[in-house]
């Protein structure tokens, strides 16, 4: 486990569910289960998202959910169906797509019972909240107790704070393991869209970053979130958070000549963005898509 006041990586994968990618996961699985790692597993309840559509679904779905949660690792409810249906950014997020922010109170309430009755029907528990295309809103957050979860992931930060409503929030920042200064940093990975190219990164990533590499858990038993309203408010004013975020990484890599960014997707720089948790481009069949969170 890292030291407190080192660099800290938590694993986190995004879009899980039964017609997802199982080819390329099941190498990413192999990888987290031979090296003892524990990602945080964001899981779509009630998945109608016909661009997570990827393959035929897994009729044994739950039943791996339920095996990942016995090995440890962190499942987080990824909203409920994951369908855009406001046009709206929320607190964090960028682009106006969500399935919660500017709803009524009421039907967020709803689709947050409905996803947490399917976790509860399957057996899986969760206090962790992760918003498909990062959105949501005030009401979102306050909600979230109701149903038993205290622990947001998503925006721009250095190490976790609380927010209103007791709310921990855990920082996403990156979308591959690279060179960075001692923080707390989430590494937010869409396994649908990678190539072979991208699994073979991902395993070096792995073989480097090993020994920084800690869990959810671990880190909110060792690194106290700070109490600090300006977290929040900075944390919730994302163009400007993103923007600061960058810049504090630029001033680091040129004190730290020594840490080369030139080795491939550990390194890439652009492996942190505003749009990281945001809006993913890719390319399939040479079309240019966006993979959504």
């Amino acid at each position: 486990m890292p030291p407190q006041h080192s660099t800290q990586f938590i694993l986190r994968f995004d879009d899980i569910c039964p017609t997802m990618r199982w080819d390329t996961w099941s190498e990413i699985e192999n990888c987290l289960v031979n090296l003892g790692l524990k990602p945080i597993l964001a899981i779509v309840p009630d998945n109608r998202d016909p661009v997570l559509q990827q393959a035929p679904p897994a009729p044994d779905f739950w039943e791996r959910a339920r095996h990942w949660q016995k090995l440890g690792w962190t499942i987080a409810l990824h909203g409920y169906q994951h369908l855009y249906v406001a046009q709206d950014n929320g607190l964090v997020a960028l682009r106006k797509k969500s399935e919660f922010a500017s709803l009524p109170r009421a039907e967020q309430e709803e689709k947050l019972r409905r996803g947490m009755e399917i976790f509860a029907r399957e057996g899986i528990t969760t206090r962790v909240w992760i918003a498909p295309g990062n959105a949501f809103d005030e009401v979102t957050v306050s909600l979230l107790p109701k149903f038993g979860i205290n622990v947001i992931s998503a925006g721009c930060f250095w190490r976790p704070f609380v927010g209103p409503n007791e709310m921990t929030w855990l920082p996403c920042q990156l979308s591959t393991l690279r060179p960075v200064p001692a923080g707390v940093w989430t590494v937010c990975s869409h396994h649908n869209s990678w190539t072979r190219e991208t699994v073979s990164e991902f395993r070096k990533g792995l073989e480097k970053y090993r020994n920084d590499i800690t869990s959810l858990d671990e880190v909110l038993a060792r690194c106290r979130p700070w109490r600090a309203k300006w977290c929040y408010h900075f944390c919730t004013s994302p163009r400007l958070s993103s923007l600061v975020l960058r810049a504090h990484l630029k001033l680091w890599k040129m004190s730290h000549p020594e840490q080369s960014l030139s080795n491939g997707c550990c390194g890439a720089p652009n492996s942190i963005s505003a749009r990281t948790c945001q809006e993913y481009p890719t390319r399939r069949n040479g079309v240019r898509r966006s993979v959504p969170l």
